[in-house]
């Protein structure tokens, strides 16, 4: 997806969470570093294209990281997902 020009901050986080697995895999990293295979396994439903494709997308925008053991890790920038990542779960205790 191309980048969106805009000042609006709303607008920023939601074009780069703008799909239903890059939340759940920044889950599954959050606290814990991850093979390929674990991560398949956590995410029950992803094709492995997808999580493919989708790893190389968060190693681009700079979320995770693959380490020299071909593991994956969040970076400091993904680790901050996590404020995101609580207010969804407060959201979900309240309204669903």
């Amino acid at each position: 997806m191309k980048p969106v020009e805009t000042a609006c901050p709303i607008t920023k986080v939601a074009v780069l969470l703008s799909d239903t697995w890059t939340m759940l895999v920044m889950h599954a990293l959050m606290d814990d570093t991850k093979r390929f295979c674990d991560l398949e396994r956590d995410l029950p439903g992803i094709s492995t294209r997808t999580l493919t494709l989708k790893l190389k997308k968060l190693i681009d925008e700079g979320l995770i990281e693959k380490l020299d053991t071909g593991a994956y890790k969040a970076t400091e920038r993904g680790k901050g997902l996590k404020i995101i990542e609580n207010a969804m779960k407060r959201y979900e205790e309240r309204y669903l």
